[in-house]
């Protein structure tokens, strides 16, 4: 992260909403024998609370339940040229768009894990329109909680969230715009998009 200014997003509204678009994030908690790191998809159960799944098997499962862990949510990210600004003496760098969350890790019970992966299907199945939406009933008799015994469910209760935008804040106005074009020629539509949405 680059909290610093002017990179620095604290916004919260904005944060949660990008954690609830982009939807997948890196779970990190430390633990006595090493540091455990696992990418996973997401889903707000409600403001304050994330939810997530792993595989039981998984070695970080059992060192979450009442541990303090990290999520990090990366979005739309790109190497920067000093050649894209049109001025002098610059380097390069890499601009993107991230957001952290920490709290303490809570895990679901068999209930509310179902719950959390309908959440998590309907959310993502939405986005597929206007295909029918996937749910877990049309899976043959039983075979739901036959996988169901592999997965565990958690919460993070969030306690803290801080998010970095760095998209070129300390260049001029010529020069951003000039990194946006370059961008969308080639291809990155969205940090593209991302650059000229916070321009002054």
């Amino acid at each position: 992260m680059t909290p610093g200014a002017p990179y620095r997003w604290r916004d919260e509204a904005a944060i949660r909403a990008f954690v609830a678009e982009v939807g997948f994030g890196l779970l990190c908690v430390a633990a006595p024998d090493r540091q455990h790191v696992v990418h996973l998809p997401l889903v707000w159960r409600d403001e304050g609370h994330v939810g997530l799944h792993l595989h039981r098997a998984n070695p970080i499962v059992r060192h979450l339940d009442g541990q303090e862990a990290l999520i990090v949510v990366t979005g739309a990210h790109h190497y920067i040229s000093p050649d894209w600004y049109g001025m002098p003496d610059k380097v390069p760098t890499w601009n993107y768009q991230s957001a952290e969350l920490r709290g303490v890790m809570r895990r679901l019970d068999h209930g509310q894990t179902v719950a959390h992966l309908d959440a998590l299907s309907n959310d993502q199945e939405s986005r597929l329109l206007p295909k029918p939406v996937w749910t877990h009933e049309k899976m043959s008799e039983g075979l739901f909680e036959r996988v169901m015994t592999g997965l565990i469910g958690f919460e993070m209760a969030v306690h803290a969230m801080e998010g970095t935008m760095k998209l070129g804040q300390d260049k001029p106005e010529f020069a951003r715009i000039a990194v946006a074009d370059a961008l969308l020629a080639r291809g990155d539509a969205a940090m593209s998009a991302l650059m000229r949405a916070t321009l002054p």
